[in-house]
């Protein structure tokens, strides 16, 4: 049988900005000033900081130092690490499975996502050009000419319920009279669907490294462009005596008027909410991370390098989403608006638009936020296919244009279902809960148990400290097992008891719910299928995971003492 070419990162900064393309998506610019608004401003900063120290920064280094062991031993899918890891308990494996699973589940509604901030940024890039004088047809309908100004909240509002197909199933592809017809979004879903797996198919290096050498930069220039508007914003002419800091205060001062500090921090919901956020700001929990670090070369840092992209993720969602979100939405239309677009999509969707229209040069600024969060969001969504490949390239052997095939078609298919079932994105809910936040939850407990009490914490931070340029702090493994692990454990009580019934209910009543539920099932009986596959084969083939994981261990032992 014909050996698997071993794929390496082609650079120590390659690696980081991958990582950090990964982690730095939608859910920094668009769920995490979502989330403050919704949850008390910055009463919410209280938990999201405990959060991102206990779980965040452990939680990240513990998925390098794995991943790269892992990778070390000529393992990329998380099945073969998380079994190598336990040594060689071949339950593992199906655990790891779900490092595949979840990512590919969650590319399904994220390039959907993705898509919609390509089509809002090409029609705001038709106002300038209109501006210029040339005469550019709008890109969307419903919209008054090019550009995107509508006029009031209510019109924003109603227009994303028609951009989204919120009105109708089917209304995405359908015309007036019944027929089918290529909308604009249905359009800019596909064009991503084809960008994201052409980038995959050309690899690791060529093809997601590159692109994330590029679109990191990029994106970083264009969020120091909207953070340098918002902070030279002059005072809204119809709201005198509303300024900058009035944001400032809303996101960062944790009492407001009527609510004390205590009220916002003994409500659980708050703390999950922080949670939650930091899962989706870091990428950990996913299996993203673990399979990135596979492809790390032995002698390089993995300490910096972990810490470099969670801080620069952090950066990214505090600083620069946080500035250039929350407090011109609060400086042009009062707190009062903010706090009354509550979901994860509203305060992107219909509120910006409507503060771009009122800020100078909105057009100019709108097409710059807007094409920010579309690399942001491909950024990300390559991430979340690599698992899928690796698995199916190195489990059942299959050539990378094969795997890339096998992952599109049920990214496509699960695209699609949201594309057909978007009435009140009832689908996209649906999709978000049991994949992005139920599915994540439940593989970021188990990873942090084996890591901490089976793979063991000196092994992780004996796998940190080689090559490292820092020194990691010793209690980061003690900090793993024993607050990282409860505090998991608490935090997840409280949003299971606060959710769970719920949605087993709408599963009972409603059969959408039912037909996604099926597939999502569907999906991971295959990926299941294939890890039982893997395993055979690996038995076939005489690779024994508990001699490779202690041969390794003493290989790396002999290779330490003859360092010093």
């Amino acid at each position: 049988m014909k050996t698997r070419k071993k794929e390496n990162w082609g650079s120590q900064l390659g690696v980081i900005l991958a990582v950090a393309g990964s982690a730095v998506g939608l859910g920094n610019f668009l769920r995490f000033p979502g989330q403050v608004a919704t949850h008390g401003g910055g009463a919410f900063m209280i938990p999201y900081f405990i959060s991102f120290l206990l779980l965040a920064i452990p939680l990240s280094w513990s998925e390098w130092a794995l991943g790269r062991y892992g990778g070390r031993c000529g393992f990329n899918s998380a099945a073969g690490i998380f079994s190598l890891a336990a040594k060689g308990r071949k339950r593992w494996a199906y655990v790891g499975a779900l490092g595949a699973y979840l990512p590919i589940c969650i590319s399904m509604y994220y390039l959907f996502v993705e898509a919609w901030c390509l089509a809002f940024a090409i029609q705001y890039f038709t106002g300038i050009l209109a501006s210029l004088g040339l005469n550019v047809p709008s890109f969307l309908p419903g919209t008054n000419g090019p550009g995107l100004f509508l006029g009031s909240g209510e019109a924003y509002s109603n227009f994303f319920a028609s951009f989204v197909g919120a009105n109708a199933n089917g209304s995405l592809y359908q015309s007036a009279d019944g027929g089918f017809t290529l909308t604009p979004l249905l359009g800019c879903s596909i064009f991503c669907l084809i960008l994201n797996y052409f980038l995959i198919y050309r690899g690791i290096t060529k093809g997601i490294e590159a692109f994330c050498k590029v679109a990191m930069p990029l994106l970083l220039i264009c969020s120091l462009i909207i953070l340098f508007r918002a902070l030279t914003l002059p005072n809204p002419i119809d709201q005198p005596g509303r300024t900058f800091l009035d944001g400032l205060g809303f996101m960062w001062n944790p009492t407001r008027p009527g609510v004390t500090i205590w009220d916002s921090l003994s409500n659980p919901e708050v703390w999950v909410a922080a949670t939650s956020q930091i899962f989706f700001s870091v990428s950990v929990g996913f299996g993203l991370i673990v399979t990135y670090s596979s492809y790390v070369r032995e002698t390089d840092d993995i300490a910096l390098s972990g810490l470099t992209a969670t801080v620069s993720n952090e950066f990214c969602e505090v600083v620069i989403a946080g500035l250039m979100i929350i407090p011109p939405a609060i400086m042009f239309l009062g707190a009062q608006a903010v706090e009354g677009n509550l979901d994860t999509f509203s305060l992107g969707f219909n509120v910006l638009p409507n503060v771009f229209e009122k800020m100078p040069c909105g057009q100019f600024f709108g097409f710059i936020f807007f094409f920010l969060l579309f690399l942001a969001a491909v950024t990300s969504s390559l991430s979340q296919v690599q698992p899928s490949v690796a698995l199916l390239e190195e489990g059942m052997a299959y050539g990378r244009n094969v795997s890339i095939f096998i992952s599109a078609i049920f990214s496509t298919i699960g695209t699609l279902i949201l594309c057909h079932y978007s009435k009140a994105m009832f689908a996209l809910d649906t999709f978000d809960f049991w994949v992005g936040n139920f599915g994540i939850i439940f593989l970021a407990i188990l990873q942090t148990y084996l890591i901490g009490w089976i793979w063991g914490t000196p092994r992780m931070i004996k796998e940190l400290s080689g090559g490292a340029r820092i020194k990691v702090p010793f209690f980061i493994g003690p900090i793993m097992k024993y607050v990282s692990l409860p505090y998991l454990l608490i935090i997840s009580g409280f949003w299971l008891y606060q959710n769970s019934w719920s949605r087993f209910q709408t599963i009972a009543e409603e059969p959408l719910a039912r037909m996604i539920v099926g597939f999502l099932v569907l999906t991971a009986l295959f990926y299941g299928y294939v890890t039982w596959k893997t395993l055979k084969r690996w038995k076939e083939e005489g690779k024994d995971l508990v001699r490779i994981a202690r041969e390794s261990d003493e290989e790396w032992v002999i290779k330490n003492k003859n360092q010093k």
